[in-house]
Protein backbone atom coordinates (compact mmCIF):
# COMPACT_ATOMS: atom_id res chain seq x y z
CA UNK A 1 0.00 0.00 0.00
CA UNK A 2 1.11 3.60 -0.53
CA UNK A 3 2.32 5.30 2.60
CA UNK A 4 -0.47 7.29 4.29
CA UNK A 5 0.64 8.27 7.81
CA UNK A 6 -2.10 8.12 10.47
CA UNK A 7 -0.78 11.11 12.36
CA UNK A 8 0.35 14.56 11.24
CA UNK A 9 4.11 14.73 10.76
CA UNK A 10 6.59 17.51 11.24
CA UNK A 11 7.75 17.93 7.65
CA UNK A 12 10.66 19.93 6.28
CA UNK A 13 9.84 20.84 2.67
CA UNK A 14 12.89 21.48 0.48
CA UNK A 15 11.78 24.37 -1.75
CA UNK A 16 14.02 25.02 -4.74
CA UNK A 17 11.99 27.95 -6.01
CA UNK A 18 10.39 25.85 -8.76
CA UNK A 19 6.81 24.78 -9.33
CA UNK A 20 7.19 21.09 -8.35
CA UNK A 21 8.64 21.68 -4.89
CA UNK A 22 6.11 24.45 -4.22
CA UNK A 23 3.13 22.23 -5.10
CA UNK A 24 4.65 19.35 -3.08
CA UNK A 25 4.93 21.61 -0.01
CA UNK A 26 1.36 22.83 -0.52
CA UNK A 27 0.02 19.28 -0.77
CA UNK A 28 1.89 18.24 2.39
CA UNK A 29 0.39 21.18 4.28
CA UNK A 30 -3.07 20.50 2.87
CA UNK A 31 -2.78 16.88 4.09
CA UNK A 32 -2.57 18.22 7.64
CA UNK A 33 1.16 17.98 8.25
CA UNK A 34 3.10 20.62 10.17
CA UNK A 35 5.23 21.90 7.28
CA UNK A 36 8.22 24.22 7.34
CA UNK A 37 9.80 25.36 4.07
CA UNK A 38 13.54 25.59 3.58
CA UNK A 39 15.59 26.79 0.62
CA UNK A 40 19.15 25.51 0.33
CA UNK A 41 21.77 28.16 -0.38
CA UNK A 42 24.29 26.11 -2.32
CA UNK A 43 26.72 28.79 -3.46
CA UNK A 44 28.77 31.33 -1.52
CA UNK A 45 28.02 33.63 -4.46
CA UNK A 46 24.52 32.76 -5.73
CA UNK A 47 24.86 35.20 -8.64
CA UNK A 48 27.55 32.89 -10.05
CA UNK A 49 24.90 30.23 -10.55
CA UNK A 50 22.41 30.13 -13.36
CA UNK A 51 20.04 33.08 -13.70
CA UNK A 52 16.86 33.63 -15.64
CA UNK A 53 14.88 31.03 -13.65
CA UNK A 54 16.85 28.16 -15.14
CA UNK A 55 18.50 26.68 -12.08
CA UNK A 56 17.60 26.02 -8.46
CA UNK A 57 20.28 27.92 -6.58
CA UNK A 58 20.01 31.61 -7.52
CA UNK A 59 18.96 34.60 -5.44
CA UNK A 60 15.75 34.83 -7.48
CA UNK A 61 15.05 31.16 -6.75
CA UNK A 62 15.27 31.76 -3.01
CA UNK A 63 12.89 34.70 -3.37
CA UNK A 64 10.46 32.60 -5.39
CA UNK A 65 10.58 29.89 -2.71
CA UNK A 66 9.93 32.43 0.05
CA UNK A 67 6.93 33.89 -1.80
CA UNK A 68 5.50 30.39 -2.31
CA UNK A 69 5.89 29.59 1.40
CA UNK A 70 4.09 32.84 2.27
CA UNK A 71 1.16 31.89 0.02
CA UNK A 72 0.99 28.36 1.47
CA UNK A 73 1.15 29.87 4.95
CA UNK A 74 4.16 27.97 6.30
CA UNK A 75 7.35 29.15 8.04
CA UNK A 76 10.34 29.55 5.74
CA UNK A 77 14.10 29.55 6.21
CA UNK A 78 17.23 29.61 4.07
CA UNK A 79 19.94 27.17 5.10
CA UNK A 80 23.53 27.63 4.01
CA UNK A 81 24.91 24.34 2.71
CA UNK A 82 27.36 25.94 0.27
CA UNK A 83 30.46 24.35 1.79
CA UNK A 84 28.97 20.84 1.74
CA UNK A 85 27.70 21.36 -1.80
CA UNK A 86 31.10 22.55 -3.01
CA UNK A 87 32.92 19.61 -1.43
CA UNK A 88 30.44 16.81 -2.14
CA UNK A 89 29.03 17.85 -5.51
CA UNK A 90 31.11 20.47 -7.34
CA UNK A 91 34.56 19.16 -6.41
CA UNK A 92 33.42 15.58 -6.97
CA UNK A 93 32.12 16.60 -10.42
CA UNK A 94 35.49 18.13 -11.38
CA UNK A 95 37.49 15.20 -9.98
CA UNK A 96 35.38 12.66 -11.85
CA UNK A 97 35.87 14.41 -15.20
CA UNK A 98 39.58 14.79 -14.48
CA UNK A 99 39.74 11.01 -14.00
CA UNK A 100 38.03 10.39 -17.34
CA UNK A 101 34.63 9.53 -15.88
CA UNK A 102 31.16 11.01 -16.48
CA UNK A 103 29.41 11.94 -13.20
CA UNK A 104 25.77 12.82 -12.48
CA UNK A 105 25.79 15.85 -10.14
CA UNK A 106 22.02 15.79 -9.54
CA UNK A 107 22.21 12.23 -8.25
CA UNK A 108 25.16 13.13 -6.05
CA UNK A 109 23.26 16.15 -4.71
CA UNK A 110 20.32 13.94 -3.73
CA UNK A 111 22.65 11.50 -1.99
CA UNK A 112 24.97 13.92 -0.20
CA UNK A 113 22.91 17.08 0.26
CA UNK A 114 19.13 16.61 0.20
CA UNK A 115 18.99 13.20 1.85
CA UNK A 116 22.17 13.30 3.94
CA UNK A 117 23.15 16.78 5.11
CA UNK A 118 19.59 18.16 4.96
CA UNK A 119 17.93 15.06 6.40
CA UNK A 120 20.45 14.77 9.25
CA UNK A 121 19.86 18.40 10.19
CA UNK A 122 16.09 17.97 9.91
CA UNK A 123 16.06 14.92 12.21
CA UNK A 124 18.29 16.70 14.72
CA UNK A 125 15.71 19.51 14.84
CA UNK A 126 12.86 17.10 15.48
CA UNK A 127 11.36 16.82 12.00
CA UNK A 128 9.90 13.49 10.93
CA UNK A 129 10.37 13.73 7.17
CA UNK A 130 11.88 15.69 4.31
CA UNK A 131 9.49 16.53 1.49
CA UNK A 132 10.66 17.24 -2.08
CA UNK A 133 9.05 17.76 -5.45
CA UNK A 134 10.53 14.61 -6.99
CA UNK A 135 8.24 12.35 -9.01
CA UNK A 136 8.61 8.98 -7.26
CA UNK A 137 6.68 6.87 -4.74
CA UNK A 138 7.53 5.41 -1.34
CA UNK A 139 5.37 2.38 -0.56
CA UNK A 140 4.94 1.18 3.03
CA UNK A 141 4.12 -2.49 3.64
CA UNK A 142 2.30 -4.01 6.61
CA UNK A 143 5.55 -5.42 8.01
CA UNK A 144 6.98 -1.89 8.19
CA UNK A 145 9.34 -2.20 5.23
CA UNK A 146 9.45 0.51 2.60
CA UNK A 147 10.10 0.43 -1.12
CA UNK A 148 10.95 3.14 -3.62
CA UNK A 149 8.95 2.91 -6.85
CA UNK A 150 8.70 4.76 -10.11
CA UNK A 151 6.19 7.62 -10.27
CA UNK A 152 2.69 6.87 -11.51
CA UNK A 153 3.44 9.01 -14.57
CA UNK A 154 6.45 7.46 -16.30
CA UNK A 155 6.93 10.59 -18.40
CA UNK A 156 7.91 12.51 -15.25
CA UNK A 157 9.50 9.67 -13.26
CA UNK A 158 12.63 10.76 -11.34
CA UNK A 159 13.36 7.56 -9.43
CA UNK A 160 16.69 7.20 -11.26
CA UNK A 161 18.24 10.15 -9.40
CA UNK A 162 16.80 8.81 -6.12
CA UNK A 163 18.29 5.33 -6.53
CA UNK A 164 21.05 6.25 -4.07
CA UNK A 165 18.63 6.40 -1.10
CA UNK A 166 18.93 3.71 1.55
CA UNK A 167 16.39 2.31 4.03
CA UNK A 168 16.97 4.99 6.64
CA UNK A 169 16.57 7.80 4.14
CA UNK A 170 13.44 6.27 2.60
CA UNK A 171 11.90 6.08 6.07
CA UNK A 172 12.01 9.87 6.24
CA UNK A 173 11.29 10.76 2.59
CA UNK A 174 8.02 12.22 1.32
CA UNK A 175 7.20 12.69 -2.38
CA UNK A 176 3.68 14.18 -2.65
CA UNK A 177 3.83 14.30 -6.47
CA UNK A 178 4.67 10.62 -6.94
CA UNK A 179 1.09 9.40 -7.30
CA UNK A 180 0.13 12.21 -9.66
CA UNK A 181 -1.28 10.92 -12.93
CA UNK A 182 -1.35 14.39 -14.43
CA UNK A 183 0.61 16.29 -17.01
CA UNK A 184 3.08 18.99 -16.08
CA UNK A 185 0.59 21.51 -17.43
CA UNK A 186 -1.94 20.26 -14.87
CA UNK A 187 0.61 20.61 -12.06
CA UNK A 188 1.20 24.17 -13.23
CA UNK A 189 -2.57 24.74 -13.31
CA UNK A 190 -2.77 23.49 -9.72
CA UNK A 191 -0.02 25.93 -8.73
CA UNK A 192 -1.97 28.73 -10.38
CA UNK A 193 -5.16 27.76 -8.55
CA UNK A 194 -3.22 27.88 -5.31
CA UNK A 195 -1.95 31.35 -6.15
CA UNK A 196 1.68 30.30 -6.50
CA UNK A 197 3.60 32.73 -8.69
CA UNK A 198 5.98 29.97 -9.84
CA UNK A 199 3.16 28.33 -11.83
CA UNK A 200 4.64 29.47 -15.15
CA UNK A 201 8.31 29.36 -14.17
CA UNK A 202 10.42 27.30 -16.62
CA UNK A 203 11.86 24.01 -15.41
CA UNK A 204 15.56 23.80 -14.62
CA UNK A 205 17.52 21.57 -16.99
CA UNK A 206 21.22 22.26 -16.99
CA UNK A 207 23.80 21.91 -14.22
CA UNK A 208 22.96 24.59 -11.66
CA UNK A 209 26.54 25.47 -10.73
CA UNK A 210 27.66 26.10 -14.33
CA UNK A 211 26.29 29.59 -14.86
CA UNK A 212 26.46 29.74 -18.66
CA UNK A 213 25.83 26.06 -19.41
CA UNK A 214 29.35 25.64 -20.86
CA UNK A 215 30.56 22.49 -19.09
CA UNK A 216 33.78 22.29 -21.07
CA UNK A 217 34.60 25.93 -20.32
CA UNK A 218 33.87 25.39 -16.63
CA UNK A 219 36.19 22.39 -16.50
CA UNK A 220 38.91 24.22 -18.44
CA UNK A 221 38.79 27.04 -15.90
CA UNK A 222 39.13 24.55 -13.02
CA UNK A 223 41.59 22.12 -14.59
CA UNK A 224 43.43 24.24 -17.13
CA UNK A 225 43.79 23.56 -20.84
CA UNK A 226 45.95 20.56 -21.69
CA UNK A 227 46.42 19.75 -25.36
CA UNK A 228 46.48 16.09 -26.32
CA UNK A 229 45.87 13.72 -29.20
CA UNK A 230 42.67 12.33 -30.64
CA UNK A 231 43.45 8.90 -32.09
CA UNK A 232 41.54 6.21 -33.93
CA UNK A 233 41.29 2.56 -32.89
CA UNK A 234 44.64 1.78 -34.52
CA UNK A 235 46.34 4.52 -32.51
CA UNK A 236 46.79 6.85 -35.50
CA UNK A 237 46.47 10.55 -34.67
CA UNK A 238 43.43 12.13 -36.30
CA UNK A 239 43.18 15.38 -34.36
CA UNK A 240 43.98 17.28 -31.17
CA UNK A 241 42.01 18.48 -28.16
CA UNK A 242 42.47 21.02 -25.36
CA UNK A 243 41.66 18.67 -22.49
CA UNK A 244 40.50 15.06 -22.37
CA UNK A 245 38.12 16.01 -19.55
CA UNK A 246 35.98 17.84 -22.12
CA UNK A 247 34.74 14.59 -23.69
CA UNK A 248 32.32 11.84 -22.74
CA UNK A 249 31.97 8.27 -23.99
CA UNK A 250 29.60 8.17 -26.97
CA UNK A 251 30.09 11.85 -27.85
CA UNK A 252 29.79 12.63 -31.55
CA UNK A 253 29.64 16.41 -31.88
CA UNK A 254 32.46 18.82 -31.16
CA UNK A 255 35.30 16.41 -31.95
CA UNK A 256 36.86 18.74 -34.55
CA UNK A 257 38.56 15.93 -36.42
CA UNK A 258 40.07 17.13 -39.67
CA UNK A 259 40.63 13.67 -41.17
CA UNK A 260 37.42 11.86 -42.21
CA UNK A 261 36.94 8.19 -41.38
CA UNK A 262 37.85 5.76 -44.21
CA UNK A 263 34.22 4.68 -44.51
CA UNK A 264 32.94 8.26 -44.37
CA UNK A 265 30.75 7.54 -41.35
CA UNK A 266 30.66 9.62 -38.16
CA UNK A 267 33.09 8.82 -35.37
CA UNK A 268 32.33 8.73 -31.67
CA UNK A 269 34.36 8.93 -28.48
CA UNK A 270 35.22 5.36 -27.46
CA UNK A 271 37.68 5.92 -24.65
CA UNK A 272 39.22 8.70 -22.55
CA UNK A 273 42.65 8.20 -21.02
CA UNK A 274 43.53 10.91 -18.47
CA UNK A 275 46.97 9.34 -17.92
CA UNK A 276 48.07 9.86 -21.54
CA UNK A 277 45.60 12.72 -22.15
CA UNK A 278 44.35 10.80 -25.19
CA UNK A 279 40.85 10.54 -26.62
CA UNK A 280 40.10 7.50 -28.80
CA UNK A 281 37.39 7.68 -31.46
CA UNK A 282 35.79 5.11 -33.73
CA UNK A 283 32.57 3.87 -35.31
CA UNK A 284 29.25 3.69 -33.47
CA UNK A 285 29.34 -0.11 -33.53
CA UNK A 286 32.43 -0.04 -31.29
CA UNK A 287 30.31 1.52 -28.55
CA UNK A 288 28.25 -1.66 -28.08
CA UNK A 289 28.49 -2.70 -24.42
CA UNK A 290 27.59 -6.22 -23.33
CA UNK A 291 28.33 -5.92 -19.62
CA UNK A 292 29.77 -3.79 -16.87
CA UNK A 293 31.17 -3.75 -13.35
CA UNK A 294 29.86 -1.16 -10.90
CA UNK A 295 31.15 -0.16 -7.47
CA UNK A 296 29.78 1.44 -4.29
CA UNK A 297 26.34 -0.22 -4.52
CA UNK A 298 23.53 1.31 -2.46
CA UNK A 299 20.36 -0.68 -1.89
CA UNK A 300 16.80 0.60 -1.40
CA UNK A 301 16.20 -2.31 0.97
CA UNK A 302 18.03 -5.61 1.40
CA UNK A 303 20.87 -6.39 -1.00
CA UNK A 304 20.04 -9.07 -3.61
CA UNK A 305 20.87 -12.54 -2.26
CA UNK A 306 22.12 -13.94 -5.57
CA UNK A 307 22.04 -13.43 -9.34
CA UNK A 308 18.79 -12.08 -10.70
CA UNK A 309 17.10 -10.61 -13.76
CA UNK A 310 16.26 -6.91 -13.64
CA UNK A 311 15.79 -3.91 -15.86
CA UNK A 312 18.48 -1.24 -15.71
CA UNK A 313 18.44 2.50 -16.37
CA UNK A 314 21.77 4.14 -17.22
CA UNK A 315 20.90 7.84 -17.42
CA UNK A 316 18.26 10.15 -16.01
CA UNK A 317 16.19 10.30 -19.18
CA UNK A 318 17.19 6.97 -20.69
CA UNK A 319 15.18 3.86 -21.35
CA UNK A 320 15.35 0.47 -19.65
CA UNK A 321 17.47 -2.53 -20.64
CA UNK A 322 17.07 -6.12 -19.42
CA UNK A 323 20.09 -7.36 -17.45
CA UNK A 324 21.39 -10.20 -15.33
CA UNK A 325 23.08 -8.80 -12.24
CA UNK A 326 24.95 -10.29 -9.29
CA UNK A 327 26.82 -8.88 -6.30
CA UNK A 328 30.35 -10.35 -6.26
CA UNK A 329 32.86 -9.33 -3.57
CA UNK A 330 31.05 -6.05 -3.04
CA UNK A 331 30.92 -5.20 -6.75
CA UNK A 332 27.90 -5.36 -9.03
CA UNK A 333 28.50 -7.52 -12.13
CA UNK A 334 26.00 -6.87 -14.92
CA UNK A 335 25.40 -8.51 -18.30
CA UNK A 336 22.99 -7.03 -20.85
CA UNK A 337 20.54 -9.22 -22.74
CA UNK A 338 21.08 -6.96 -25.77
CA UNK A 339 24.10 -4.66 -26.28
CA UNK A 340 23.63 -1.02 -25.31
CA UNK A 341 25.55 2.10 -26.30
CA UNK A 342 26.82 5.26 -24.64
CA UNK A 343 27.76 3.64 -21.32
CA UNK A 344 30.51 5.54 -19.52
CA UNK A 345 32.44 4.93 -16.30
CA UNK A 346 31.21 7.31 -13.62
CA UNK A 347 27.57 7.04 -14.63
CA UNK A 348 25.09 5.44 -12.26
CA UNK A 349 23.28 2.22 -13.07
CA UNK A 350 19.95 1.84 -11.29
CA UNK A 351 18.31 -1.59 -11.12
CA UNK A 352 14.54 -2.10 -11.14
CA UNK A 353 12.27 -5.03 -10.38
CA UNK A 354 9.16 -3.92 -12.20
CA UNK A 355 8.56 -0.40 -10.88
CA UNK A 356 10.51 -1.04 -7.66
CA UNK A 357 13.96 0.51 -7.34
CA UNK A 358 16.33 -2.24 -6.19
CA UNK A 359 19.39 -0.04 -5.85
CA UNK A 360 22.17 1.75 -7.68
CA UNK A 361 25.92 1.63 -8.20
CA UNK A 362 28.62 3.64 -9.98
CA UNK A 363 29.91 2.16 -13.25
CA UNK A 364 33.64 1.42 -12.98
CA UNK A 365 34.29 -0.45 -16.24
CA UNK A 366 32.45 -1.86 -19.23
CA UNK A 367 32.70 -4.89 -21.52
CA UNK A 368 32.52 -4.18 -25.22
CA UNK A 369 31.84 -6.65 -28.01
CA UNK A 370 34.91 -6.85 -30.27
CA UNK A 371 33.05 -8.40 -33.16
CA UNK A 372 29.28 -8.99 -33.42
CA UNK A 373 30.02 -12.45 -34.79
CA UNK A 374 32.26 -13.43 -31.90
CA UNK A 375 31.40 -14.15 -28.29
CA UNK A 376 34.28 -12.10 -26.93
CA UNK A 377 34.49 -8.82 -25.10
CA UNK A 378 37.02 -6.22 -24.08
CA UNK A 379 37.09 -4.43 -20.74
CA UNK A 380 37.18 -0.61 -20.92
Amino acid sequence: MTETPQRPLRVLAAMSGGVDSAVAAARAAEAGHDVTGVHLALSANPQSFRTGARGCCTIEDSRDARRAADVIGIPFYVWDLADRFREDVVEDFVAEYEAGRTPNPCLRCNEKIKFAALLDKALALGFDAVCTGHYAKVILHEDGTRELHRASDMAKDQSYVLGVLDDRQLAHAMFPLGDTLTTKDEVRAEAERRGLAVAKKPDSHDICFIADGDTQGFLAQRLGRSEGDIVDESGAKVGTHEGAYGFTIGQRKGLRIGTPAPDGKPRYVLDISPVTNTVTVGPASALDVTGLTAIRPRWCGAAPAGPGTYTAQLRAHGGESEVRAELVDGELRVRFTEPVRGVAPGQAIVLYDGTRVVGSATIASTLRAQDPAEDTATAV
